[in-house]
């Protein structure tokens, strides 16, 4: 009983589930039956056989371009994926503003409607920038079809226009106004906005040299109360780049071999009307050069000779410059002992614990490469021959890189040309390169307008045309046009930087100069030609070589008495000069070893008798040593000047022959204010005198104002000595200083750099001087071009 009851129950409840299951599947197919019918089915791939096309709305564009365009051939079944890469293929070519394709039954019709075309560009709102400027950098064109696109991406060009001068907030709307027959007018709507300068300028990490050192060396400048003429302190972003590489050359220049510039961060001021630049930067330690030696790879070819031709000594404060420099030089001399294919390899050795770098020079054999050719293109106006003259190699000769280098920056720096690239490709065979010169080029003329000052000469204006590449022959030619309220003077220079095709420079000047000074009781008029050959013997050194004629005069003012002497003169009249001279010429000041300290030495003889009516020799010479100190915060300068004439003429001398000082060589007294007079007639004339020197000792020094105010002070002290009047006419003369005496001047300067130029204010007071003497306690001079 239990099983079958058992049993009987278990069958019960399987039989009441099942009853339960088969409702539920009888409710599921009676309500979701229907839902399943209304479904998506699956799409049925849809393809068209286009025998036939027929196309509306074109006017320009044949309807054969449009049909083969769509990549569809008569007779080709297509798919609904084929006919939309045809719409894509259409859509992109870019005459198109809309395309509409259409199967109707065998026939494809494409419907488009075309871009216009450009009736005219103009630009609107622009004040800083002239329509020509923004004209050249857009590509939309007159005549050209119109493209949204372009019109945008010409927008964008305009305001990198706008961005470069600082002006980072301009922007600019492309607009156009329909016209009949599909053209439209393209406007630029320019929202100039206003420049943004750069308030501040500060470094972090620098410990060597101060802000305002580090700043001087930048090309962007903090804001000043000039900023309307000086535009250096605007935003561009494109300088701070240049920036970084300034700041990092003048580290290295200085031995701080492991400078780097961390980071150069601009950001807005809490106003958005200012940037504030920051750059990060890590100086290292300061290494000198140590160890010096050159060693040899190449059989034959002995060290020694080598190692005496360098000039860099240990203690020198390491440079790069000094490096490339001393490579130069042996590969010079391997020229010279004919070895071809020299190369010099500099091996560099840290040692860290005295900071130095010891550097072995290793002469080794290059790769036997030969140059087969040099080809130039984009020069219209310059001459093959201006360029290829830049080069040191020629045709044939073995190739060396850093000549190819030094060749181009050579060529950069004639200023004649907007790009400049110089590249190297394998030429005939492995063992050939040539050497390929693209340039573009820029205009070299200018026109220029000068303004100066001084207590002498008064206010006075210069014109200047110049022509620095005079028909395409790389000469340079120039007329100047220069007056003051004392003087007057007329130019034409003339240069050949490579006569005959060599590297002699030819200099010509000739022109008209008259004065008519309230400092003297005579008025001068001159009439001068003045060649001049120049060459290089050295790397710092050079030759001038001379002829110097002239024709003058002294003329007396009107309502002036004369003194003897000055009176004599006058009664000469017109008298010629022709001249044979020479100087020498050595100056490290740019160039060399030390970045910091420089020298210049300069003597010329002068001998005139060759022809003409005076006959003397005159000697000059002069002496320049200049020092940085502090951090190169204090600049030291020291300066000698002397000269000697020397009479053997028959006749007298004249005032115009004679040395006359004036502010310029000795400050602290009037032109002409020290020196032997002439007291005769109750006059007071300057009459010069056949010797001379001055020595003057000077400093300037930051005055702890803000750097971009321009300002530095100075101290100056001078002291010089005028004398002897041989050969001078004394007839009736009452002379008193021809046996000379030392003059001691002492002063202080205040320098400002403005954007019209540097302006100097000298204020002196004379320690020892001659009651005779015409002091001048304060002097300022100011020189300035727009």
């Amino acid at each position: 009983m239990t099983d079958s009851r058992g049993t009987g129950t278990y069958c019960g409840s399987q039989g009441r589930q099942g009853n339960i299951l088969w409702q539920a599947l009888t409710f599921f197919f009676l309500f979701a039956t229907p839902g399943l019918l209304v479904l998506p089915q699956p799409a049925q791939a849809q393809s068209y056989t286009i025998n036939s096309f027929e196309v509306e709305g074109n006017r320009r564009i044949e309807t054969s371009t449009i049909i083969a365009r769509t990549g569809i051939e008569p007779g080709q079944t297509v798919t609904a994926g084929q006919l939309n890469d045809a719409f894509q293929r259409l859509l992109d070519s870019g005459v198109f503003e809309t395309v509409e394709l259409t199967p109707r039954g065998s026939t494809l019709v494409i419907d488009v409607e075309e871009y216009p075309t450009i009736n005219q560009i103009s630009i609107e709102g622009n004040r800083r920038v002239k329509d020509e400027v923004l004209l050249q950098v857009i590509s939309s064109q007159p005549r050209r079809v119109f493209t949204p696109q372009l019109a945008e991406t010409d927008a964008d060009l305009i305001a990198e226009v706008y961005s470069a001068q600082g002006r980072v907030s301009a922007t600019v709307i492309p607009r156009i106004i329909r016209r009949s027959e599909n053209r439209v007018d393209l406007v630029f709507e320019v929202a100039e906005g206003t420049t943004i300068e750069v308030e501040r300028v500060s470094f972090v990490g620098n410990r060597a040299f101060s802000d305002r050192r580090l700043r001087r060396v930048l090309e962007t400048k903090q804001a000043n109360i000039l900023r309307t003429f000086l535009r250096g302190d605007t935003f561009i972003a494109d300088r701070i780049e240049f920036d970084k590489q300034v700041i990092r050359d003048f580290y290295l220049s200085r031995g701080y071999i492991d400078f780097r510039v961390n980071s150069a961060n601009v950001e807005f001021t809490r106003e958005r009307d200012a940037f504030f630049l920051v750059m990060n930067v890590t100086e290292g330690q300061r290494f000198s050069f140590g160890k010096i030696s050159t060693v040899s790879e190449i059989p034959g070819v002995d060290a020694a000779a080598y190692q005496a031709a360098l000039k860099v000594k240990p203690g020198v404060i390491y440079s790069p410059t000094v490096i490339e420099n001393s490579i130069a030089r042996l590969e010079r001399l391997g020229l010279k002992q004919g070895v071809d294919f020299l190369r010099v390899e500099p091996r560099v050795t840290r040692n860290p614990r005295d900071l130095t770098l010891d550097v072995q020079f290793v002469l080794t054999r290059g790769p036997r490469i030969f140059v087969e050719r040099i080809d130039i293109e984009g020069n219209t106006t310059t001459l093959d021959r201006v360029i290829r003259r830049q080069f040191d190699t020629v045709e044939g000769d073995p190739f060396n890189p850093r000549e190819i280098r030094q060749s181009a920056e050579r060529i950069r720096a004639l200023g004649f040309f907007a790009v400049a690239d110089v590249e190297t490709r394998e030429g005939s065979s492995p063992s050939q390169v040539i050497v390929d010169v693209d340039v573009e080029e820029q205009p070299t003329g200018s026109l220029s307008l000068g303004g100066s000052y001084s207590v002498s000469d008064g206010f006075g204006i210069a014109i200047g045309l110049n022509e620095a590449n005079f028909l395409g022959r790389g000469q340079n030619l120039g007329l100047t046009l220069a007056t003051a309220q004392d003087a007057e003077q007329y130019t034409i220079n003339f240069t050949e930087p490579y006569l005959l095709g060599r590297k002699l420079r030819f200099d010509l000047g000739l022109g008209l100069s008259s004065t008519n000074s309230s400092f003297a009781s005579y008025d001068t008029k001159t009439v001068f030609f003045r060649p001049q050959l120049s060459y290089a013997i050295g790397e710092l050194s050079s030759l001038r070589l001379r002829y110097g004629w002239n024709r003058s005069e002294m003329t007396q003012q009107s309502n002036e008495t004369n003194g003897a002497v000055i009176a004599s003169e006058i009664a000469q009249g017109k008298r010629t000069t022709s001249s044979m001279g020479v100087s020498y010429v050595y100056d490290s000041r740019l160039g060399g070893l030390n970045p910091t300290a420089g020298v210049l030495f300069e003597v010329g003889v002068d001998a005139a008798g060759l022809g003409g009516d005076n006959e003397y020799f005159k000697t000059t010479a002069r002496a320049i040593a200049q020092q940085r100190v502090l951090n190169e915060e204090v600049v030291l300068r020291a300066t000698l000047e002397l000269g000697a004439l020397n009479w053997t003429g028959d006749d007298f001398s004249r005032t115009l022959d004679r040395f006359v000082l004036g502010p310029s060589t000795f400050r602290g007294f009037e032109p002409a204010g020290i020196g032997p007079r002439d007291l005769s007639n109750g006059q007071d004339d300057a009459i010069g005198g056949n010797y001379y020197w001055v020595a003057r000792f000077e400093s300037d020094f930051p005055l702890g104002l803000p750097e971009e105010l321009g300002l530095r002070g100075g101290v100056f002290y001078d002291v010089g000595n005028l004398y002897n009047v041989n050969n001078v006419d004394t007839s009736g003369a009452d002379i008193v200083g021809a046996s000379g005496s030392i003059r001691h001047v002492i002063g202080v300067s205040v320098l400002w750099e403005t954007p019209f130029g540097p302006l100097r204010f000298n204020f002196s007071n004379a320690l020892k001087k001659e009651e005779f003497d015409k002091e001048q306690s304060f002097d300022l001079t100011i020189q300035a071009r727009f």
